[in-house]
């Protein structure tokens, strides 16, 4: 991540902490915008392109925002990044900033892989779980390999827990190896 995301995205969250503005609307709207955004190839075009001044790019931005009805803040957050010629990294500032918020309200970022799909109560009970692990809330993303046999693997960070069938292979081939 090239460091002007990461001065976007925490200049963004201190401004949404400091308005009191409500995290959940921020995220629509921010959503909506990203959808805008990767659903046109002609406005990713219109407001990447050199050739057009700012100011132009920013009033089509303001049409564009009575649609999406962006609050002010919200609003000058994608102005910033057109003025600044950054408007082509939207989607890893927004990133950055959704990470950064989870991370202050406490929410960790969790990878879960399985070997098969888990039914709502495992996916549920692996959750409590992985929540009770880390002390706090998950964010969690799950994925599917079945080259791991059967069990889970949960990424927290950069800790792996390892609990596939291959993992404990492994460990038992290592074993009689050393042994």
């Amino acid at each position: 991540m090239a460091a002007f995301v990461a001065r976007y995205a925490q200049a963004f969250l201190d401004v949404v902490i400091a308005a009191r503005m409500d995290v959940a609307a921020v995220d629509r709207q921010i959503g909506d915008f990203l959808a805008t955004w990767n659903g046109s190839a002609e406005l990713r075009a219109f407001l990447t392109n050199p050739a057009i001044a700012a100011p132009q790019k920013v009033a089509f931005l303001d049409t564009l925002n009575q649609k999406l009805g962006m609050q002010k803040e919200t609003r000058n957050l994608m102005a910033v990044l057109i003025n600044n010629d950054r408007i082509g990294e939207v989607a890893a500032v927004i990133a950055a900033y959704r990470l950064a918020m989870q991370e202050r309200q406490g929410i960790q970022q969790v990878e879960i892989v399985t070997a098969r799909e888990l039914a709502g109560a495992e996916r549920e009970a692996l959750l409590a779980g992985v929540a009770k692990l880390v002390k706090g809330k998950v964010d969690a993303t799950f994925k599917l390999d079945q080259g791991i046999l059967g069990g889970t693997i949960v990424r927290i960070g950069s800790t792996v827990y390892d609990g596939s069938v291959r993992g404990r292979l492994e460990k038992l081939k290592e074993t009689l190896v050393a042994g």
